[in-house]
């Protein structure tokens, strides 16, 4: 049937279009490309998307849109002095065979991905696997921001 849709030689129906796209590990606007209304998207800066964790002294902003089909997203975090993003029991939060990459913006951090501790400061870029356990975390006295980019998932081979 893939071979078939690929081809131009029939069109799928909805459930069959959502097989495909949950066998390539894909969410279905992905698959269908719903999410290419345009081909430029602004995101104002009072629009952004905020959230955090007050008592993990972690505030963070999303600064891609929240378009159905992302295949990338782009964060700002601030971590206060001791502060974290989340804690070593914290379950993975990103999909399976998703990447991050991330941008020591200001201070230094530590990154556990893991159970690995990798010691990071300011300049700095590290990627990962973003699906398994990790955390950053600021055991300075001073304030740390960095930018993190995840990237979606794909089925790993």
């Amino acid at each position: 049937m893939l071979s078939q849709v690929e081809r131009g030689e029939t069109s799928p129906t909805l459930t069959v279009a959502a097989r495909i796209a949950a066998g390539l590990d894909l969410r279905l606007s992905q698959l269908l490309r719903l999410d290419e209304g345009g081909s430029v998207t602004i995101v104002p800066a009072a629009e952004r998307r905020r959230g955090g964790n007050k008592r993990r002294a972690h505030s963070f902003e999303v600064l891609t849109s929240a378009q159905p089909g992302q295949r990338a997203e782009l964060s700002r975090h601030t971590l206060g002095a001791g502060g974290s993003t989340g804690a070593a029991d914290d379950p993975p939060m990103h999909e399976p065979g998703s990447r991050e990459t991330a941008l020591i913006e200001r201070g230094t951090v530590v990154l556990v991905c893991d159970g690995q501790r990798h010691q990071l400061a300011e300049g700095d870029v590290v990627t990962f696997d973003a699906d398994l356990p990790h955390h950053f975390e600021n055991g300075s006295a001073s304030e740390a921001v960095f930018l993190a980019i995840v990237s979606a998932g794909l089925r790993r081979s």
